[in-house]
């Protein structure tokens, strides 16, 4: 060819980049799908940091980008190994997995040694804890756990269990307001995340203007819902989803109240205008009334003062 001509393969190449630049984000269901998770697997591997998301521009939600979607898609061992990482399972299968009895798994769970990663009512409204299987095996491998595997629970364990200890739900809060935070930077969604694990009576003593309360419960994250309100259900969930010891509320109190001050420094709430307070549109019309008056505007454009002006001269 003569050197005027421009072969196929000297053509541009930045139309192809650029279209990928632009592919539509995913919704979650959709990501679900193209990743051969199920939801409650795909909402569990987000909440572990597995699979990344970003705010929907238009205020319906998370949603998955197109990029995200092939980086998952190109880890080693995929999707096998996602699977695995994101599997949860109950006390006998974790107790199996660990070569223990239930009943050892449950005091394991109690004490704190090993914290459930999500939860359910099952139809009798009794709790369904569920344990990631990656975290129970790593607990039974480790040389420092042997003893707690077999033989009899050290004394001092021991005297926790008589005293009731049940550390199951506390940790599940400590792992959900985690999760919380690290979806939002927003000062205000955060303080909203810590807010959410205390009893509104708690919030209110921390947050005295009700401007400020009433602008937190925009940003405050969804709740899960078992139930009619004040229904046996709800006040189970309830009980999981708010703090309980005295320890564990003064600790987010105190979060409660750095993070809310560093949201009033960040931007104020808004509020009503004060009863009285002249509008902006209220100070122009003086003006634009005078303005048609000085250009000599026809009378008769003016309505029914311009006929009774002529009326009465």
């Amino acid at each position: 060819m003569s050197g005027n001509t421009i072969t196929q393969s000297a053509l541009p190449t930045t139309a192809p980049a650029a279209a990928a630049a632009v592919r539509p984000s995913l919704a979650p269901s959709r990501a679900a799908r193209e990743l051969g998770l199920k939801r409650g697997e795909f909402d569990l591997a987000v909440r572990l940091g597995c699979i990344r998301t970003l705010p929907d521009e238009g205020g319906g939600g998370r949603r998955v980008a197109r990029a995200e979607i092939d980086r998952v898609r190109s880890e080693t061992g995929f999707p096998e190994a996602l699977r695995e990482r994101v599997k949860a399972v109950g006390t006998a299968e974790g107790a199996a997995l660990m070569g223990v009895s239930a009943p050892r798994f449950t005091r394991f769970a109690r004490l704190g040694l090993i914290s459930p990663v999500k939860w359910h009512l099952n139809r009798y409204r009794a709790v369904v804890w569920l344990y990631l299987a990656e975290e129970l095996r790593q607990f039974a491998a480790s040389e420092d756990n042997a003893p707690l595997l077999s033989g009899r629970t050290p004394e001092g364990l021991r005297d926790q269990l008589e005293a009731g200890v049940d550390l199951r739900a506390r940790n599940w809060r400590g792992r959900h307001v985690g999760f919380l935070l690290r979806q939002t930077g927003d000062p205000w969604a955060r303080a909203a995340a810590v807010a959410s694990l205390l009893d509104p009576v708690q919030v209110a003593e921390i947050i005295e203007d009700p401007y400020e309360r009433a602008y937190l419960n925009r940003f405050r994250p969804e709740q899960p819902a078992h139930g009619a309100p004040d229904s046996p259900a709800a006040h189970v969930v309830a009980r999981i989803t708010t703090a309980q010891d005295p320890d564990e509320i003064s600790w987010l109190r105190s979060d409660l109240a750095n993070t809310i001050d560093e949201a009033r420094e960040d931007r104020p709430v808004p509020r009503p205008t004060p009863r009285g307070a002249e509008t902006p549109r209220a100070r122009r019309e003086p003006r634009l009334i005078e303005e048609r008056q000085s250009v000599g505007e026809p009378e008769r454009s003016r309505g029914l003062f311009g006929w009774l002006r002529r009326r009465n001269p």
